[in-house]
C-alpha cells in the first residue's frame, strides 16, 4: 500500500472511531472510593465559622493538644448548619475523635473565665464532658481498615 492509501486509511479509521465516540460515549466512572473515617457533624448551630475534626491514635494530648498531637486533621467551612469529615488512608487501629466549631475561627476551643467552653464541640462515642474534656478511654474506638461511618453531635 503506497503512502497516500495509508493515509487515507488512517484518516478513515480516524473519522471513523470519532463517529463510535460521538454516537456512544465513554462511561466514565469516578475511581473507587478510599477507605476510611466519615464523620457526620450534627447539631450545629449555624454557619458562622469552622468545624475543625481532629483524630487521635492515642490518649497523648487528646483532646486539647490537636495540633502537636492529632494524626489526622480537616478544617472545613460549615455550608446550611452541615458538615461532614472524612479521613481516609488512615491505618486500623484505636482512635479517638474530637470536633469543635470554631465560630471566630481562632483556631481553638473558647471559654469562659470559668472554663466553660463558648463553642461548640463533641467528641466520637458521644463521650461527655463533665468538668473537663473526656478521656481518650471514654471517646476511643476500633477502626478495621474499612469504611466507618458515624455522627458526633456539637454540644454548646
Amino acid at each position: 500500500m503506497d503512502s497516500l492509501n495509508q493515509t487515507k486509511c488512517l484518516a478513515n479509521a480516524f473519522f471513523a472511531v470519532l463517529v463510535v465516540v460521538a454516537v456512544f460515549p465513554a462511561r466514565v466512572s469516578s475511581p473507587p472510593a478510599c477507605p476510611g473515617i466519615h464523620i457526620k457533624i450534627v447539631d450545629i448551630r449555624n454557619d458562622t465559622g469552622t468545624i475543625g475534626c481532629a483524630l487521635f491514635k492515642s490518649p497523648e494530648g487528646f483532646p486539647l493538644d490537636f495540633l502537636r498531637y492529632a494524626s489526622h486533621m480537616v478544617v472545613l467551612k460549615i455550608q446550611d448548619a452541615q458538615a461532614s469529615c472524612d479521613f481516609v488512608d488512615v491505618p486500623p487501629g484505636t482512635y479517638a475523635l474530637a470536633v469543635i466549631h470554631d465560630e471566630n475561627m481562632n483556631g481553638k476551643l473558647d471559654a469562659n473565665w470559668m472554663g466553660v467552653p463558648q463553642e461548640g464541640y463533641g467528641f466520637s462515642n458521644d463521650a461527655k464532658a463533665a468538668l473537663s474534656a473526656p478521656p481518650f478511654e471514654a471517646a476511643e474506638f476500633s477502626y478495621q481498615g474499612q469504611d466507618l461511618a458515624m455522627s458526633i453531635s456539637l454540644h454548646y
